[in-house]
């Protein structure tokens, strides 16, 4: 995911390839030097396989926990700079300002984030298994929302996945189901959200369709609009900037 205020461009997990992610980024119209930072989330492969690379190829600073960097070390190989930050402490990457902050997921210390510049607030919480009420104070407040609809929990139980895989995806430490987002987002939706992608849907067992039914649900007669986004596609959010109070 690129995260860009026009000024500063980041780049939150780097699970493609960096000729993939630098072809996306130029598909998108974002220039890839232009980059400031790579931040992990958690330290699985679909997150970090192109992170070494991205960072080595740009000079990039890597940003992520203590737990997390000790994990993912022997998978990236050697990187310019370390960047450790903590759940629960701000930090910024030029004008952007990052919140982590501690999720449910099998992983040593896995983290979402909300992104703040120029008065507008973005959350971001994906690759967790339950909504805990420390995620819900997070996303509240924020204009656009980017949260897990991993699968449809039939399509899950019809599906292949063998039976332990389908338990740890179930678990609170696996993946949010269509209706775990819809409930999520009906706890943080406001009048001043916008945008709303899904995002993290498992192509074995979801789909697009699935996940926006399911999840606009919590919607009613909001006007955000919901977006379901896919792998093999570029998703682009554009979130206005936020109007000055009248007088």
């Amino acid at each position: 995911m690129v995260l860009s205020d026009g000024e500063t461009t980041v780049l939150l997990d780097a699970g493609l390839s960096a000729r993939e992610t630098v072809r996306r980024m130029v598909s998108a119209g974002l220039c890839p030097e232009s980059l400031s930072g790579v931040i992990l989330s958690h330290e699985h492969r679909d997150h970090l396989s192109g992170m070494g690379p991205v960072c080595r190829r740009f000079k990039l600073a890597a940003y992520m926990t203590g737990k997390t960097f000790k994990n993912a070390k022997p998978l990236l190989g050697a990187l310019p700079r370390v960047e450790p930050f903590s759940c629960g402490a701000d930090f910024s990457i030029g004008t952007l300002c990052f919140r982590p902050f501690s999720i449910s997921h099998d992983a040593a210390d896995p983290a979402g984030f909300t992104v703040s510049a120029h008065g507008i607030k973005v959350g971001i919480a994906t690759d967790l298994g339950v909504c805990t009420s420390v995620v819900a104070h997070h996303l509240s407040g924020c204009r656009a929302l980017f949260l897990e609809a991993n699968h449809c929990p039939d399509m899950l139980d019809a599906g292949p996945y063998p039976w332990h895989l389908k338990q740890r995806v179930k678990s609170r430490i696996g993946h949010l189901s269509n209706q775990a987002a819809r409930d999520l987002l009906g706890r943080v939706l406001w009048p001043e959200v916008t945008h709303v992608v899904l995002a993290h849907l498992s192509e074995t067992n979801n789909l697009p369709e699935k996940a926006l039914s399911v999840v606009g649900e919590a919607l009613g007669n909001h006007s955000a609009s919901l977006i379901a986004a896919h792998q093999e596609q570029v998703v682009d959010v554009w979130i206005p900037a936020k109007p000055p109070p009248p007088g």
